[in-house]
């Protein structure tokens, strides 16, 4: 933890790099039968680092994520078959666009992906934040050795 003296109080405070990974935390969420929102809302707020006491914008003070079962997580609405994602190569004409229900069967990590990086503030620190976002679509993951803890999602 980083001490702080009583002349410090009046000013900013940056942590080193080295201190925040050491303080960084592993946690788990079970996207099983949740809803996409807010699996994407609660693994943004672990990301930022929003649960933490030790938290400004400036500087990355989040934790890692790790998402398992995203293959079966739920919508509500019409939404598998009115909500489309879009992708651009560059060259003319070539927009292309699938429905949530193709990406869910296609790649369900990057569903949950594109809908945390919307939920992450648009600056220079959202790229490294999203690095720490590790998105499974089934239950297996290559993390077991470290000490994951369970977040426990509101509502359901």
């Amino acid at each position: 933890m980083i001490k702080l003296t009583r002349g410090d109080l009046n000013q900013t405070v940056w942590a080193s790099f080295d201190e925040l990974e050491k303080q960084r935390k592993w946690y788990v969420i079970d996207a099983k039968n949740q809803t996409l929102g807010k699996v994407a809302e609660k693994a943004a707020r672990i990301l930022m680092g929003k649960d933490k006491v030790w938290n400004w914008d400036a500087q990355d003070v989040g934790d890692f994520v790790v998402i398992l079962n995203a293959q079966k997580i739920k919508v509500t609405g019409n939404k598998l078959k009115n909500k489309l994602y879009f992708r651009y190569s560059g060259y003319k004409g070539n927009v292309k666009s699938a429905t949530l229900e193709e990406m869910l069967q296609k790649k369900p990590e990057e569903v949950l992906k594109l809908a945390i990086k919307g939920m992450l503030p648009k600056n220079k620190l959202r790229k490294h934040r999203l690095k720490r976002a590790k998105i499974f679509a089934g239950e297996q993951h290559s993390f077991e050795h470290l000490n994951l803890q369970p977040v426990q999602l509101d509502g359901n």
